[in-house]
């Protein structure tokens, strides 16, 4: 099996009229609707789908799936759009199957702590509904994703030092597999040793092996007190060995953010946070008891003093606390202010703790001496971060550049253990790099998609090449 090859003329025709006819005003290959679903938030072109269909039971999906594979044409599960690394892309054209009308919460546990939603439900939709419960979905990867979308990318974010990404909060997932047919991964309990753990197959997959449909969430309860503090710090380096420390000494941080000086000037002039500083920042935040938060909070101030941080300027007000988080959500947008008309090629590699002062200040020696606009942030209470590269597509050069220190980033992050990619998944940007890194797991990847999608109808030509 290759990547898979484009529909036949007839095969596409025949699909394409089917789903016209089932779906009706829910189908459509309007070029403006088809261009949309072709790509996601990054600096990839679109490659459109030959139609778009709006399910609304899984049902429906497995009508659309099951059409698609009798006349072998590429499905392509479509979310929020949000993905980085080109997921969305119709490598082979196809149809796109947004999920986005199947957003109602089926069932909430209040007393487990878990949830069971249809894959369209957002992050924010699934909080606001949860709120006078007293509970939350913890996973914030800044856009306001679909659940199913931030499963299939395994995403995680701000919180994830805390409460772990989606791969530890998905309790089991429903899904339509490539044969058309139905399945359901995992469950309730918050632990099996009932056979592989083929929900975990599902998370990460970026709609390779199958389109889910419904997801199985843990939840937590609100916690009594949440404070945030931003703290300033005379050089990168001094900020990062203070993340370090904090988590060595287990300090139960819920979020620890860094931003370099340049991302931080980006970020006031966007966000309009005129009382701070451009200089290297940290935004943090604690959870729980009032008094444990406040202990926290003096704890991790100490640690930073000690590395010529600023005085924390915190706060427990909500407003204030979302407008801190908001701007740091933003930065994709602030850094893209940096430059106008250029597009932003965002990085993504994951380091074991101790490492990360390493790989942040080798990464920006190198954007210093390139010459590039390259702005750094990181979730680095878990080791990873970004740095986004502000270039012209169009600009061989620079693209050159942008490739050259991403490419050595990520072969310092392989070399102590990390990733190249700790949230965005692979799609079709990382393929290589992830030859790289599982280069001896690799041939059992294609093995399991071999197995599960034979006719390569699953959203092609990501992650790996089959060929």
């Amino acid at each position: 099996m290759s990547d898979g090859l484009a529909p036949s003329a007839d095969g596409l025709r025949q699909v394409l009229e089917g789903l016209q006819a089932r779906f009706q005003d829910r189908f459509s290959t309007a070029q403006a609707l088809r261009d949309q679903h072709g790509k996601g938030e990054a600096w990839h072109a679109s490659r459109p789908p030959d139609g778009v269909v709006f399910c609304t039971t899984t049902d429906e999906v497995a009508a659309v799936v099951g059409l698609c594979l009798t006349h072998r044409v590429p499905v392509v599960p479509f979310g929020a759009g949000s993905s980085l690394e080109g997921q969305l892309c119709a490598l082979k054209g196809g149809i796109s199957l947004d999920l986005t009308r199947m957003n109602r919460i089926l069932e909430v546990n209040d007393a487990d702590l878990d949830v069971r939603v249809e894959a369209g439900v957002t992050r924010k939709q699934l909080n606001a509904h949860l709120r006078d419960m007293g509970l939350f979905f913890p996973i914030d990867p800044g856009a306001d994703a679909t659940l199913g979308g931030m499963a299939a990318t395994r995403a995680s974010g701000t919180n994830a030092v805390r409460y772990g990404t989606m791969k530890e909060n998905v309790l089991g997932v429903t899904a339509v597999m490539p044969d058309g047919n139905v399945a359901r991964f995992g469950g309730r309990a918050r632990k099996s040793s009932a056979g592989y753990d083929l929900t975990r197959l599902l998370v990460g997959s970026e709609g390779t092996l199958g389109v889910i449909t419904e997801l199985q969430l843990k939840l937590y309860g609100i916690p009594e007190a949440i404070s945030a503090a931003v703290c300033g710090f005379p050089s990168l380096e001094a900020a990062v060995h203070t993340v370090i420390e904090t988590i060595q000494i287990g300090v139960p941080v819920a979020r620890v953010e860094l931003l370099d000086e340049v991302q931080m000037g980006a970020c006031i002039a966007y966000s309009k946070l005129q009382d701070l500083e451009p200089v290297p920042t940290l935004f943090f935040e604690f959870h729980g008891s009032t008094s444990s938060v406040a202990e926290q909070a003096e704890m991790v101030e100490s640690i930073a003093g000690s590395h010529g941080g600023s005085a924390f300027r915190w706060t427990t007000n909500t407003e204030e606390r979302n407008h801190l988080w908001q701007a740091r959500h933003d930065v994709y947008y602030a850094a893209l202010g940096l430059r106008p008309g250029a597009k932003a090629i965002a990085t993504d590699i994951c380091v074991p703790i101790s490492e990360l002062a390493e790989a942040i200040l080798a990464a920006q020696a190198d954007i210093n001496a390139s010459g590039l606009i390259a702005p750094i942030v990181g979730h680095v209470g878990d080791g990873n971060f970004h740095v986004q590269f502000m270039v012209d597509p169009d600009n061989a050069e620079e693209m050159a550049k942008a490739e050259a220190i991403n490419g050595q980033m990520v072969a310092r992050a392989l070399a102590v253990g990390g990733t190249c990619t700790g949230e965005h998944g692979i799609g079709i940007g990382k393929i290589d790099k992830l030859a790289k890194e599982h280069a001896t797991a690799l041939p059992y990847m294609i093995a399991i998609k071999r197995t599960l999608d034979p006719h390569g109808i699953m959203n092609p030509g990501k992650i790996f090449r089959m060929n």
